[in-house]
């Protein structure tokens, strides 16, 4: 066989994206896979009781069906289907009530009393233009706009701290339906562009609702990789690389790993790169779903837990400071609402996984079932089966989750603009390698992004 044009290392979402990306342009492309099966955060296994579909690591997908890149390729030809929860979000207060994310500005202002003009105003403007936003804004940040005005409006908000735009909002399932969407950013909410992830997201659920793959996540690699295969490309799984003399001769290399896996690869003195807070994950296999207290939280895809705005913002502030709060932030997927395929008969699939933080190594357990239980009361006695993920185990699962950190790097100011470096983010010290996993821009999420740009960054230099 002859050697390939290109080699990718690593098959989740960004490496599949470099791949077919490079396919489309012609070119040959060999994808190499450590472990057994592809998929990378995307991967979905039976992980408590037979039948009952486990999503490992990504769950819910706002960015993955808005992607300028994924809803560009013809997927659906390849397998998957998305489907959406009846509530895109709701996040439950200790009173029965809740803040709910719906699918439009509209819907959503309309459940917010005093506060539907506010909400309308904040992120309305954003949806109208947002399949333009979102090839700008999923990118680096240091870049030439094509549409500046637009975005310079979403930068004003943007750059705010969660805690400063959270102000806008008077009433509490406002402030706090906010303050659920801006803590994925997993950063203390007081500090400058905290406000950025929480945007996003709710300004795609918006315009594109927070969706779920038929049949778990591992359906979205599936179908990038029968496309890869499609244009010629091919796929080789147990082949762990080490070092550059084990890859096959290529015109470019691409690297789905973070910055500090590829400086060993390379044999580079370690980069300058910090890691951020770990999640502890819990899989529950739930009876009769979750009992919850606010209405439409059963009826919600996701639902956050963490109680007010202040509350999220202490509890993400104690484990920034290496400390484990007794009332954690906890995201809480329910994927078989959209998609009953992934359950068991009455059994269902509840993914559950809160902040802790970086490397922690005690037992947050209880805590997580606490916060389940303080919004759901009884739904302990409806656990029939229990997975534990700690950041050890994440760090085992995937390389790239160095010390539990599933965002493959923290989301400082420094590294979310330099995300690893100002400049040209995706070319590396040595000629002809790239980096296109989510330690490059945009970051976490499976939306293909790091992946597609990066391969577009290598083309460039084979064009020269």
């Amino acid at each position: 066989m002859s050697a390939p044009d290109a080699v990718v290392v690593g098959s989740g979402p960004n490496g599949l994206a470099a791949a077919v990306t490079l396919a489309q342009r012609g070119l040959s492309v060999t994808v190499l896979e450590a472990r057994d099966t592809i998929g990378g955060g995307t991967r979905t296994e039976e992980l408590t009781v037979p039948g009952v579909l486990h999503d490992v690591c990504s769950a819910i997908h706002p960015f993955g069906v808005g992607s300028p890149f994924l809803s560009s390729l013809p997927l659906t030809e390849h397998g998957l289907v998305w489907r959406w929860p009846e509530v895109d979000v709701a996040h439950p207060l200790d009173d029965g009530t809740a803040g709910v994310l719906r699918g439009s500005v509209e819907e959503t202002a309309a459940g917010l009393g005093a506060d539907a003009d506010r909400w309308r105003g904040v992120f309305g403007p954003l949806v109208e233009r947002y399949d333009a936003l979102a090839d700008e804004a999923l990118g680096p940040i240091v870049h030439v706009p094509s549409h500046p005005v637009m975005l310079a409006r979403f930068g004003l908000r943007a750059g705010l701290p969660a805690a400063v735009l959270a102000r806008r909002f008077r009433t509490e399932p406002a402030r706090a339906l906010f303050g659920g969407c801006a803590a994925h950013v997993s950063r203390p909410l007081d500090r400058p562009l905290t406000s950025a992830v929480g945007a996003m997201l709710i300004v795609a659920g918006h315009r594109h609702g927070w969706p779920v793959a038929e049949g778990g996540s591992r359906a979205i690699t599936d179908a990038l990789a029968s496309l890869l295969r499609s244009l010629g490309g091919t796929i080789e799984t147990g082949v762990e690389v080490t070092a550059m003399a084990e890859l096959p001769p290529s015109r470019v290399r691409l690297f789905d790993t973070t910055p500090t896996a590829f400086a060993e690869i390379a044999g580079l003195e370690p980069p300058r790169w910090r890691y951020g807070c770990s999640a502890y994950k819990l899989d529950l296999a739930v009876e009769g779903g979750v009992p919850w207290t606010a209405e439409a939280a059963r009826r919600a895809g996701t639902v956050h837990l963490g109680g007010t705005f202040a509350e999220i913002a202490r509890a993400e502030a104690e484990v920034a400071r290496g400390r484990m709060p007794e009332r954690p932030y906890v995201l809480v997927g329910q994927q078989y609402l959209a998609d009953p395929t992934r359950s068991a008969g009455d059994v269902h699939p509840v993914w559950a996984y809160a902040h802790v933080p970086h490397g922690y190594a005690g037992d947050a357990t209880d805590a997580v079932l606490a916060q389940l239980e303080r919004f759901a009361p009884g739904v302990r006695e409806r656990i029939v089966a229990t997975h534990v993920t700690d950041p050890a185990g994440f760090a085992a699962y995937n390389a790239n989750y160095v010390g539990g950190d599933i965002a493959a790097g923290a989301t400082t100011v420094r590294q979310l603009v330099a995300r690893p470096r100002l400049t040209d983010p995706y070319a590396t010290a040595v000629p002809g390698a790239y980096l296109c996993s989510a330690s490059t821009p945009p970051g976490p999420g499976v939306h293909g992004m790091c992946g597609h740009r990066a391969a577009l960054r290598a083309l460039d230099d084979l064009s020269r």
